[in-house]
């Protein structure tokens, strides 16, 4: 159990100066949770040995739609093929320097292909996967695995970091990896030893209010809380030497500029390349 002085200190780092939650139940797992921060140094350190296979456990344990485990994940220890790979996530720019620099990366894919294949061996069509709620099915699939799998990283000390890029060119990514049709990488996810020479810090979220609503939607007051998030978010750039720009800012932008997309605008047409019909 965290004592309280912990308590306060996870709270202030997520939440800053904005409303608390003051009625927590805290134990180790939600102190934790609460901890979570993304690393983006890593140790070249290997892994634990077991590592691997205890994240991929609590990934499977996860929760799974109609128990059809729609979801496979790639590790990739190669240190060709993952300078190859993240080479992909720089396909319009960017960096991610630390998919190198981890031991692992680990590639998160939603998975019909296997299904499918099931199907064809009775002399079945899988029509069912030409709808999108079966793509959404297996995206959820794999989001769920992969957040068991970050938390369990985290018990054992290790650290990650989620990586959005895998989907700037998913064909190339795809194609490394020799994915089969019916699958796409939704993400990565850099798993290793953080380097504590550069802790990274607790990145604040917005006041529960933002997001918390009690039994019907409130835009009006999640939008209210956006004024206060401001003054934490500025204050969190300003102590890591972050360029300065606002939170509006950056959600107007990732809203209305398609440069946001990095080469995300073409997923549609890989992903009916790769058999999804999206009806």
């Amino acid at each position: 159990m965290p004592g309280i002085h912990m308590q306060d200190n996870l709270l202030e780092s997520r939440y800053g100066v904005q409303e608390k939650p003051r009625n927590i139940i805290w134990n180790d797992t939600v102190a934790l949770l609460l901890g979570h921060r993304s690393v983006r140094r890593y140790l070249p350190d290997a892994l634990p040995d077991g590592a691997i296979e205890t994240v991929v456990a609590a990934a499977q344990a996860a929760s799974t739609s109609s128990n059809l485990h729609q979801w496979s994940v790639v590790a990739i220890t190669d240190a060709d093929l993952k300078t190859q790979v993240a080479a992909a996530s720089r396909s319009a720019g960017g960096g991610n320097p630390y998919i190198e620099q981890a031991p692992v990366f680990l590639l998160w894919v939603a998975d019909l292909s296997r299904n499918a294949a099931l199907a064809a061996a009775q002399g079945k069509t899988p029509v069912v996967h030409d709808y999108l709620d079966a793509l959404v099915m297996g995206t959820i699939d794999v989001a769920l695995a992969a957040q068991n799998a970050a938390i369990a990283a985290e018990s054992l000390g290790l650290g990650i970091c989620y990586i959005g890029a895998m989907r700037n060119d998913a064909r190339a990514v795809a194609e490394l990896v020799g994915l089969p049709d019916f699958s796409y990488v939704a993400f990565g996810m850099v798993l290793g030893h953080p380097d504590a020479r550069f802790a990274s810090a607790i990145r604040p979220r917005p006041a529960q209010a933002f997001a918390l609503h009690h039994n019907r939607y409130d835009a009006q007051r999640s939008l209210a809380t956006v004024e206060n998030y401001e003054a934490v978010f500025k204050n969190f750039r300003d102590e890591q030497e972050m360029k300065p720009t606002t939170w509006t800012a950056a959600a107007v932008s990732a809203a209305t500029d398609t440069d946001y997309l990095g080469g995300r605008q073409d997923l549609r047409n890989m992903l009916e390349e790769a058999g999804f019909r999206l009806r």
